[in-house]
């Protein structure tokens, strides 16, 4: 069971307007607020995402293939999720809309470092 994700930044400030801004969408805000990270979340509550300064003084780099998926209720909330990342400094990975037929539906985006992210739910397909 996943517990929180971390994403890794190299401007903390910018990372936390961001994710402040995200973060809203879910009815939750800054549980821990340090000087080099930051995690949003609720105690007790579904799994959070937190933006860090990396611990060993490197510069934060994108892994590739890797994602974190925002899980919201309805379609609408996908694409006010998206409209608010792009609002924020995100970049494009695919506008909201259906992937298949099985009832997937998705926004994708990167944050302002290149995190990339998405917002999804599941609507019942078509006939189903």
């Amino acid at each position: 069971m996943i517990g929180y994700v971390t994403l890794g930044t190299n401007d903390l400030p910018r990372a936390a307007a961001f994710y402040d801004a995200l973060a809203a969408h879910f009815g939750v805000g800054r549980m821990m607020d340090f000087e080099t990270f930051i995690a949003w979340g609720e105690w007790g509550g579904a799994p959070g995402i937190a933006a860090t300064v990396p611990f060993d003084g490197q510069p934060a780099t994108v892994g590739n293939g890797v994602m974190v998926a925002l899980e919201v209720k309805t379609p609408e909330d996908v694409h006010a999720v998206y409209a608010t990342a792009m609002a924020h400094g995100a970049t494009d990975e695919g506008a909201p809309g259906p992937r298949g037929d099985d009832g997937f539906y998705a926004a994708y985006f990167r944050d302002p470092d290149g995190n990339k992210l998405n917002a999804f739910c599941m609507v019942r397909p078509a006939g189903a």
